[in-house]
């Protein structure tokens, strides 16, 4: 475990910066049932209670984990701090439950019910994940690629450990919602003639672009024994399909896998990828999706007005 003191201060630069709360990263689905039935203080006393007992996984464990799987120990790629509106006290079983995983997880902020959104600038987080919507939307206005995590989602597949696997979907999270704007004002008919007609112009980028961007980098770094596998999951279908593909190229950015679905429910198409997470902007994909795979709702763009 690394210690600082104040004579050269930390850098997280260049780093794949993850911010997660508590509950997105831990089950703690049933103290926070004691929280809703109590106040914080209950709270604070049954998570002291509970101080030595590893808390159990959460929906992104299994991502967070694969995700700190590429530092060694020369070179630190990726950072996950605990960002939290846990207090403090329960703040300790966090770390004492990360460690129990044997995840170095060192930095946290905790701020006793308030939000804690503010601190993701000084963070420069290329992702924050929480089960909270208002900080979740905060996160998104402020630039930061963000999603709110359903703590009831699937628990990820661990068939591949060795292997990030992210999938997303297309229109207001990687790209903009300029192509969804056109399909819900004027129909599929409609969407598919702009679509086609604006084939060869990229799409403007959405809030999701800069974390698919710094996965790239990330997998550009040929850390030996782990690899990342992202696959674009759209409601999209030809001829819409091209200005998608393209617009990732003009990006430089490669895909593995692209499902262009035509509005057929993604649930079991994402069951068969078994991606440690999904990002969606609209929650009855994500609905359909948690029953298979652990998911998180993006809320931008025109159907999170």
């Amino acid at each position: 475990m690394r210690s600082y003191h104040a004579s050269m201060p930390a850098s997280l630069e260049g780093q794949l910066v993850v911010a997660i709360s508590s509950r997105a990263l831990f089950d703690f689905e049933e103290e926070n049932r004691h929280f809703e039935a109590h106040d914080d203080r209950a709270y604070m006393q049954l998570q002291l209670e509970r101080i030595e007992q590893a808390a159990k996984p959460g929906v992104a464990f299994s991502l967070v984990r694969k995700l700190l799987a590429f530092n060694d120990a020369t070179t630190q790629r990726v950072e996950v701090v605990i960002l939290s509106r846990n207090d403090p006290v329960s703040g300790m079983r966090v770390f004492r439950s990360a460690q129990a995983y044997g995840m170095p997880i060192q930095r946290g902020v905790f701020t006793r019910g308030e939000s804690p959104w503010r601190y993701l600038r000084p963070l420069a987080a290329n992702l924050f994940l929480s089960t909270n919507e208002a900080d979740v939307r905060s996160a998104l206005e402020a630039g930061v690629p963000a999603a709110r995590v359903y703590p009831h989602s699937a628990r990820a597949s661990d068939q591949h450990p060795n292997e990030v696997r992210i999938a997303f979907d297309g229109d207001a999270v990687l790209f903009s919602d300029e192509a969804e704007r056109v399909f819900q004002k004027s129909g599929l008919d409609a969407f598919q003639a702009h679509e086609r007609d604006q084939a060869t112009t990229p799409l403007a980028a959405g809030p999701f672009k800069p974390l698919l961007q710094a996965l790239q980098r990330l997998q550009h770094d040929r850390v030996p024994g782990m690899g990342i596998r992202t696959a674009l999951v759209t409601a999209r279908s030809a001829p819409a399909h091209e200005r998608a593909i393209r617009t990732l190229m003009q990006w430089n950015v490669e895909i593995d896998e692209a499902m262009f679905l035509g509005g057929l429910a993604k649930g079991e198409f994402l069951r068969e990828f078994e991606p440690d997470f999904f990002f969606d902007d609209q929650t009855g994909h994500i609905e359909n999706a948690a029953a298979h795979v652990p998911s998180g709702h993006v809320a931008s763009g025109i159907s999170n007005g």
